[in-house]
């Protein structure tokens, strides 16, 4: 049977793509065996380098849980500050007036194009020689700063092409029935465009979790996987075992985060479908849209 993206696939076709299924499973299946008998050979798969984590608490409560708090910590302050950051700026780059205009897209497209690596060390130098931020302190303040630098950049484009996907129609419509662009902005084109840069906003905001590890890396933060590499010297060298915990966490902990903005999603499009209400000008002029008609 046709449809409009694709024919329907013949027999030869059909049987084809049998064939390279299996191949592929064949192979994936070879490559797992594999990565199996490597590490049963080298030992990483004796119970005693797991045992650790499952007999006892003190890896949870001595490197896990201190490291996943710095990485939470980290990652909530950059969410918090870059998330209303990026949106000020994305609007600032639709602006009508050229001085706002200019200069928010000049600062957007500079952070956006340094590695937030460079901004972490960057950060870190400016909080040694210009603050009296503590040594104590330094990493997680570096940390938090490249990470609002950059992401805010980024989500400031996520913002301005939400607004822009919206049609025109609506922007019309808003200018027709005498609405500023202020106006029009808070009451028509944001509420509408946040659903479209809902998905795009939640993948940044896993970019900046996993970006959290840079900072262990280069800038001796003790976030999760810094604390992963100490805990696996202290425990005979279970680097597997280790590693292996450490992203399931982070498998967990993002996953957690894109669950949450699925739901989030489709409550907002349900509660953007129309009732069929009529709204008029004074209503859309003083925000008052509560009986759920639409522009």
């Amino acid at each position: 049977m046709s449809s409009l993206l694709y024919d329907a696939q013949g027999p030869r076709a059909k049987r084809r793509n049998v064939l390279f299924t299996v191949v592929f499973l064949v192979a994936l299946a070879a490559v797992l065996w594999w990565v199996f008998s490597t590490l049963q050979d080298k030992g990483q798969l004796e119970w005693v380098l797991w045992k650790p984590f499952f007999t006892s608490s003190e890896p949870w409560s001595t490197y896990i849980w201190p490291g996943l708090q710095n990485t939470l910590k980290a990652a909530a302050l950059a969410m918090i500050i870059a998330l209303p950051l990026g949106a000020v700026f994305g609007i600032a780059r639709l602006s009508d007036h050229l001085w706002i205009r200019v200069p928010a897209a000049i600062v957007v497209e500079f952070f956006r194009a340094i590695p937030v690596l460079i901004l972490m060390i960057f950060g870190l130098a400016l909080f040694a020689e210009y603050t009296n931020v503590s040594s104590d302190d330094r990493p997680l303040y570096a940390v938090v700063t490249g990470l609002v630098l950059y992401n805010a950049a980024v989500l400031a484009e996520i913002v301005r092409a939400g607004i822009l996907s919206l049609p025109k129609g609506q922007s019309e419509a808003g200018m027709a029935i005498g609405l500023r662009k202020g106006q029009m902005m808070r009451i028509i084109l944001l509420p509408q465009a946040v659903t479209a840069m809902l998905p795009a906003i939640v993948s940044q905001l896993v970019v900046i979790v996993k970006d959290t590890a840079l900072g262990g890396a280069v800038l001796t933060f003790t976030e999760l996987l810094s604390s992963a590499n100490t805990m696996s010297g202290y425990y005979g060298a279970n680097v597997i075992a280790s590693f292996t915990v450490v992203s399931v966490i982070f498998i967990a902990l993002n996953f957690s985060l894109t669950s949450f903005a699925s739901w989030l999603e489709r409550r907002l499009r349900r509660a953007k479908k129309s009732t069929g209400a009529v709204v008029g000008v004074d209503d859309l002029a003083t925000g008052n849209t509560q009986g759920g008609g639409t522009v």
